[in-house]
């Protein structure tokens, strides 16, 4: 039987949603859940103009974590922020290795393959690029010869990661601020992801289930390209298909907000992780869990990446949010996000040229388009 484009056996069906909350009802999708950006960030922009006059600068965010490429606002590297995490924290994060694309396939399997060995890694694994962001080319690795194939899908010149897989039900982003100056951090945010699924009646093909349901049908250009090879399979019944890997929104992931879960046993473990990163002060944690009680508990996590100044808090892609909370909630944010650019420059940080960081975004604009695709 087929379960996420991998065959297992009945015994090894997953159970969806394991361990997290009830999903909740509500509508599929919300109204501007898939506006195109440039509609829906138009009033943001307009409110980055005004904190820029306001604090007057509009580079600030590159300093929001002074450490970080670009603040981590466009263009950095996963691993050198991942790298930052220090001390006892580091035992939080889920391990991986960098390996660099080069010409010869052959050799960077070797190398790849020389790395994983020695740092005590085997499959299942997750490669992602290095540079890259919203899920672009994430994929797992769980056969003997999906790194070969990664890989030579890779584009050369570039970096990824080969990382344990964290294959848990439970995933989720923490969005983090501590404004400087200030002893204590806040979780800004908690969004739960819920990785979408279809079930199997016996009589329906994949793509049939697919089309039948309110939201994947919806969101059918997402999925239905990503299991072309399964789109005809006839699905036992009761058996789940999971139809996103990723834990993107924008690869078809479901949002929910969890703030009102928030502890304070959560906040100080998260506020112990980010303090262990120099000159962290505004970015997002992914992580993953088994059980949503032990994560409210500030235990049982894993943090799969560590973003800087260009997270959101991605509650807001909850379908149930309306339109008007959700930019209450990113203006507040990025009002935030001035506010510690501003602080920072007081402290005499200074954020790289307009020339460095467009290089940066440029690069990482033309690099994404030839990832492999997103699973």
């Amino acid at each position: 039987m087929l379960s996420g484009g991998t065959m297992v056996s009945r015994s090894e069906w997953p159970v969806p949603h394991a361990g997290m909350p009830p999903i909740g009802g509500g509508p599929p999708l919300s109204p501007f859940e898939f506006w195109p950006p440039r509609l829906f960030y138009l009033p943001v922009w307009a409110w980055v103009i005004a904190l820029s006059i306001r604090h007057r600068g509009v580079r600030l965010p590159l300093i929001a974590n002074p450490l970080f490429p670009a603040g981590g606002l466009y263009g950095e590297s996963k691993s050198q922020i991942l790298d930052l995490i220090g001390g006892n924290a580091a035992r939080w994060i889920a391990p991986y290795v960098v390996v660099e694309r080069k010409e010869d396939l052959a050799n960077d399997v070797r190398t790849a393959r020389a790395l994983l060995e020695t740092a005590g890694l085997g499959l299942p694994l997750v490669a992602k690029p290095d540079l890259g962001c919203r899920g672009a080319g994430v994929r797992p690795l769980r056969a003997t010869d999906d790194l070969e194939k990664y890989l030579q899908a890779f584009p050369v010149g570039e970096r990824l990661l080969l990382q344990r897989m964290v294959d848990q039900e439970g995933e989720a982003g923490i969005f983090y601020i501590r404004l400087p100056g200030e002893e204590r951090g806040e979780i800004f945010s908690l969004t739960l992801k819920y990785f979408p699924y279809v079930i199997g009646d016996g009589a329906s093909t994949l793509e049939q289930l697919i089309m039948a349901d309110p939201r994947a049908g919806a969101l059918s250009h997402l999925y239905l390209p990503r299991h072309a090879d399964w789109l005809n399979m006839v699905l036992e019944r009761g058996h789940p298909f999971r139809l996103a890997f990723a834990g993107s929104h924008s690869r078809g992931a479901i949002f929910r907000d969890g703030t009102h879960l928030v502890t304070e046993a959560l906040r100080a473990r998260i506020d112990e992780i980010a303090r262990s990163i120099p000159e962290f002060w505004f970015g997002r944690f992914d992580l993953r869990f088994a059980d949503i009680e032990e994560l409210r508990r500030g235990e049982g996590f894993t943090i799969v990446e560590c973003n800087g100044a260009g997270a959101e808090a991605t509650h807001i892609w909850d379908a149930r949010v309306r339109l008007g909370d959700a930019y209450r909630t990113l203006f507040k944010q990025f009002a935030l996000l001035w506010t510690i650019g501003a602080r920072n420059r007081s402290r005499g940080f200074r954020p790289e040229s307009w020339r460095a960081f467009l290089r940066r975004w440029r690069h990482e604009r033309t690099v994404s388009v030839r990832y492999p695709p997103t699973a």
